[in-house]
């Protein structure tokens, strides 16, 4: 980790640079578009190498079912199971929750292997840092959430997500307004905002420690050196708490995703 932020940590005038976003998004590898700074880069690469990840993991963990599970198969359930029972059972209702596992469990996976692609040395790059894929899937989200509401209510969708039961009919205006900014605009952008801030702010910040530590440690003297081996310790500490938070963003994008999901074929607000 350290080795890799050398380039962005010093300079041949020996002076501390931290690393900037162009260090953490590196050039596109088939760049076309230049003028609208498009291409097929590294995120783009990631996200299909993510993609093929978890169709091989849970094809391969479910090609030859047993019985009595091996190792694999094991893994592979247990993995199911979790999305299966923990959000989408128990947020979405008993009742309804099977037709709406496979989006929760995609969502769930797709998210958690690009956010760990973050701590993989040689890729570190958590692909929903950058904002396009997470208002990509919000933005699927949101629209799915609106599909179901319209499917299950018909026109009355707008008044269930906007009339709570049981308020004063003398602040309903006011509640009906919030209510519509709230659901209709806040919840898409906070929605996505919230897995490209922190992932995006957390690489940003292992990346300022690796460019620290490499500076302190080889372009300085003394006491510096001694700094870069506590900024080094502090460095790895931050690199596993990425871990989880990487782990933790993506279990709540999915979570909120059940939780949207209920609300829109639920009778009452």
């Amino acid at each position: 980790m350290i080795a890799l932020a050398l380039p962005a940590s010093t300079s041949q005038d020996g002076v501390f640079h931290a690393p900037t976003l162009e260090d953490l998004h590196l050039p596109e590898i088939l760049p076309w578009g230049a003028e609208y700074g498009t291409g097929f880069g590294k995120q783009m690469l990631l996200i299909l190498i993510s993609v093929a990840l978890i169709a091989w993991f849970f094809i391969a963990s479910s090609k030859k079912g047993k019985l009595v599970p091996g190792k694999f198969q094991f893994l592979g359930e247990s993995a199911y199971s979790f999305i299966r029972n923990g959000v989408a059972k128990d947020v979405i209702g008993e009742r309804e929750f099977k037709r709406f596992v496979p989006i929760l469990v995609t969502f769930f996976f797709f998210i958690l292997v690009n956010n760990l692609f973050g701590s993989i040395p040689l890729l570190q790059l958590p692909t929903t840092s950058h904002v396009g894929t997470a208002y990509a899937l919000a933005g699927i989200v949101y629209l799915y959430w609106i599909y179901l509401g319209f499917q299950r209510h018909g026109g009355k969708f707008f008044k269930v997500m906007t009339v709570p039961s049981g308020v004063p009919k003398a602040i309903l205006p006011l509640i009906i307004v919030i209510e519509i900014i709230s659901n209709f605009f806040v919840r898409p952008i906070t929605h996505s905002l919230r897995l490209f801030a922190t992932m995006l702010s957390g690489h940003l910040i292992i990346a300022l420690s690796a460019a620290g530590t490499s500076y302190l440690l080889f372009e300085g003297e003394g006491l510096m050196k001694g700094l870069g081996v506590l900024t080094l310790a502090g460095g790895v500490g931050m690199y596993l708490f990425e871990i989880l938070i990487q782990v933790l963003q993506a279990y709540v994008f999915v979570l909120l995703t059940a939780i949207y999901i209920q609300g829109s074929i639920s009778d009452a607000h």
